[in-house]
């Protein structure tokens, strides 16, 4: 499994029906993506829930790399680059999923928490912790999946949960959830 996500942040006064309106009109296109595990399409509102900016972030779980590449550079992720132009594209090694008790229900929300991976614990026990935290996650009552990767290049860690429930149990950046895209969830691998 692979984890990406890149980030759009947008004027303070940006009007974010456009947001809104462009998932409503393309969302449905990678509904049957080839290696796409879950595409969660993201916005945080500049004053909703806490949040200091206005964004699109959508978070993706890969089940192939060639999926992955086939998104990047084959077209699928041409269009944001067209609009808004070439964001940076953050990637993570997966490390564990689990579906949540509330797996059948649509998610509203997504939580996010990035953490650097301490130096002084070695990294099984770090690999280890993560697991467990995504099991925690999706024990959680209204959690549809946790997920968890790492990024070696920084050693820093990724969570990332979905909630049917508007107020989540986990901490972290929330997200509104626009639309999921998940036609190779069932394919997504449990753990290490």
């Amino acid at each position: 499994m692979h984890a990406m996500q890149y980030a759009l942040t947008l004027p303070a006064d940006y009007d974010m029906t456009v947001i809104r309106d462009r998932v409503a009109r393309r969302g449905h296109l990678l509904d049957e993506w080839e290696g796409l595990g879950v595409k969660a399409y993201l916005i945080r509102e500049r004053g909703v829930h806490g949040s200091p900016v206005n964004q699109y972030a959508p978070f993706y779980l890969w089940n192939t790399v060639a999926g992955m590449n086939s998104f990047l550079w084959g077209g699928g992720f041409q269009g944001i680059a067209d609009d808004f132009g070439r964001p940076q594209v953050r990637q993570w090694t997966g490390l564990a999923y689990e579906e949540g008790g509330a797996a059948r229900s649509p998610a509203r929300v997504a939580v996010l928490r990035r953490q650097p991976a301490a130096d002084d614990v070695p990294l099984a026990e770090i690999a280890e912790e993560a697991v467990r935290e995504t099991r925690r996650l999706a024990d959680e009552d209204g959690a549809v999946l946790a997920a968890a990767a790492v990024d070696t290049s920084r050693w820093e860690l990724v969570h990332f949960s979905l909630w049917e429930p508007a107020t989540p149990k986990a901490d972290g950046d929330a997200y509104e959830v626009l639309h999921m895209s998940a036609p190779g969830r069932d394919r997504l691998p449990q753990a290490l």
